[in-house]
């Protein structure tokens, strides 16, 4: 893995820009409005919604991965993630549900299955980073084209 960076835009926000290993941008967080710290503005995404996205987006380069190689017909996939955090900091995952929505005439669901699995188990490194501490379930539909 190469390198990323984090910067801060400044004293009068709690907004970040990142900049992953292939030069592309995120932001996360808050802009507060000069001289009245109880007033903030989203403009970026949520720290804690990037993990969520990250584990979804890495489960489904998987599985289309794993379903490609099998020469299986999926059209398209789209990952629901539900996520739920500890009441107290540091505000953890317990438990993070992915449900699956794979479209595809004559995709064989077992083989879906199997596929998610082995993301969710073995080749997902999101997955298997917070694994000790969230519990990771699925669901899964296929619809015709």
């Amino acid at each position: 893995m190469g390198r990323i960076d984090v910067k801060w835009l400044g004293e009068e926000s709690r907004m970040f820009v990142g900049r992953d290993t292939t030069g592309r941008t995120v932001v996360a967080g808050y802009w507060q409005k000069p001289n009245d710290p109880t007033w903030t503005e989203a403009r970026g995404s949520k720290a804690s919604d990037l993990l969520v996205i990250a584990l979804a987006s890495c489960s489904a380069y998987d599985v289309v991965d794993i379903l490609q190689k099998q020469h299986e017909p999926l059209a398209s996939l789209v990952i629901s993630a539900d996520a739920e955090q500890a009441p107290e900091p540091p505000w953890q995952f317990t438990h993070i549900h992915l449900h699956y929505r794979a479209t595809g005439s004559g995709l064989d669901p077992k083989k879906l299955e199997r596929a998610i699995k082995l993301s969710e188990e073995k080749y997902c490194s999101v997955a298997a980073t917070i694994r000790g501490v969230t519990e990771i379930t699925h669901s899964f539909e296929i619809s015709p084209e």
